[in-house]
Protein backbone atom coordinates (compact mmCIF):
# COMPACT_ATOMS: atom_id res chain seq x y z
CA UNK A 1 0.00 0.00 0.00
CA UNK A 2 2.79 1.99 0.53
CA UNK A 3 4.49 1.75 -2.58
CA UNK A 4 1.01 2.88 -4.14
CA UNK A 5 1.40 6.13 -2.84
CA UNK A 6 4.56 7.02 -3.31
CA UNK A 7 4.10 6.34 -7.03
CA UNK A 8 0.93 8.20 -7.07
CA UNK A 9 2.79 11.20 -4.91
CA UNK A 10 5.56 10.80 -7.59
CA UNK A 11 3.46 11.30 -10.60
CA UNK A 12 1.96 14.23 -9.26
CA UNK A 13 4.72 15.91 -8.57
CA UNK A 14 5.58 15.54 -12.20
CA UNK A 15 2.59 16.29 -13.13
CA UNK A 16 2.85 19.78 -11.02
CA UNK A 17 6.70 20.09 -12.55
CA UNK A 18 5.13 20.13 -16.45
CA UNK A 19 2.42 22.00 -15.92
CA UNK A 20 4.28 25.23 -13.72
CA UNK A 21 5.87 26.91 -16.86
CA UNK A 22 3.03 26.68 -18.70
CA UNK A 23 0.66 28.02 -15.58
CA UNK A 24 3.44 30.38 -15.17
CA UNK A 25 3.24 31.54 -18.53
CA UNK A 26 -0.25 31.61 -19.32
CA UNK A 27 -1.28 33.50 -16.34
CA UNK A 28 -0.57 36.95 -18.31
CA UNK A 29 -2.38 39.19 -16.23
CA UNK A 30 0.46 38.21 -13.58
CA UNK A 31 3.11 39.63 -15.36
CA UNK A 32 1.39 41.74 -17.55
CA UNK A 33 3.18 45.55 -15.87
CA UNK A 34 6.35 47.32 -16.30
CA UNK A 35 7.55 47.09 -12.99
CA UNK A 36 9.71 46.16 -11.00
CA UNK A 37 12.79 46.60 -13.80
CA UNK A 38 15.69 44.74 -13.97
CA UNK A 39 18.95 46.34 -15.35
CA UNK A 40 16.66 48.48 -17.31
CA UNK A 41 14.06 46.12 -18.85
CA UNK A 42 10.43 45.78 -17.78
CA UNK A 43 9.42 42.73 -15.76
CA UNK A 44 6.83 42.04 -18.99
CA UNK A 45 10.33 40.58 -20.83
CA UNK A 46 12.23 39.17 -17.64
CA UNK A 47 10.01 37.28 -16.29
CA UNK A 48 9.08 35.34 -20.12
CA UNK A 49 12.82 35.29 -19.98
CA UNK A 50 13.38 33.70 -16.54
CA UNK A 51 10.89 30.68 -17.43
CA UNK A 52 13.29 29.92 -19.90
CA UNK A 53 15.79 27.78 -17.88
CA UNK A 54 13.12 27.41 -15.07
CA UNK A 55 11.29 25.19 -17.49
CA UNK A 56 14.33 23.45 -18.09
CA UNK A 57 14.71 22.81 -14.19
CA UNK A 58 11.03 21.83 -14.10
CA UNK A 59 12.07 19.19 -16.93
CA UNK A 60 14.80 17.71 -15.75
CA UNK A 61 13.79 17.29 -11.82
CA UNK A 62 10.65 15.65 -13.87
CA UNK A 63 12.69 13.21 -16.10
CA UNK A 64 14.22 12.29 -12.38
CA UNK A 65 11.56 11.36 -10.82
CA UNK A 66 10.34 9.42 -13.76
CA UNK A 67 13.65 7.19 -13.88
CA UNK A 68 13.12 4.07 -11.97
CA UNK A 69 15.79 3.25 -9.00
CA UNK A 70 17.59 -0.15 -8.81
CA UNK A 71 16.07 -1.76 -5.50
Amino acid sequence: MARTGRHRLRRVAIAVLLLAPAAGLLWVPLYAGAGPRLAGTPFFFWYQLAWVPGSGLCLLAAYALTRERPH
